[in-house]
């Protein structure tokens, strides 16, 4: 019996990788699955949001750091608080560079069945004079709790 639960186990484990997907998206749709209630994770640094803001009820959950270094251990914990591996979720940065390698390691190394990536980030959303949320307000809110 054991043996078969542990075989069991190897299977779903090997079809929940093979279901994972990575969608590249543009901003049309990320507006859509933002409004559908699907989380948005934006990874670039502090400078960064409040250079620019950020897009409405976005996560600010930085990935890399000014030097270029992760904790991905780290950062996933915290992702994992905002979005289960099994649910979808969009992650952005300025150009969609950072986030196509994070999507790879969200669905090929951390379990996440569906990552939204999008691919021009937030420079192309600014560009199309889609809304912006100032960061400060978040940015106090997540430091408060720990979570950015």
């Amino acid at each position: 019996m054991r043996r078969l639960l542990v075989g069991f186990c190897l299977v779903i484990g090997v079809c929940a990788a093979a279901r994972a997907d990575i969608v590249d998206i543009d901003n049309a749709q990320l507006a859509k699955l933002a409004a559908s209630g699907v989380p948005v994770i934006d990874i670039r640094t502090r400078p960064e949001w409040e250079e620019t803001g950020i897009v409405p009820g976005s996560h600010l959950l930085t990935f890399f750091d000014e030097r270029g270094q992760a904790d991905p251990a780290a950062w996933l914990k915290q992702a994992k608080a905002i979005a289960k591996p099994a649910d979808p979720l969009i992650v952005i940065c300025r150009s969609g560079n950072r986030t196509k390698a994070l999507s790879q390691f969200l669905t090929q190394q951390a379990g996440y069945a569906k990552v939204y990536n999008v691919k021009n980030g937030i420079r192309d959303w600014a560009k199309e004079g889609r809304p912006m949320a100032p960061a400060a307000p978040v940015l106090a809110a997540c430091r408060a709790a720990r979570t950015c």
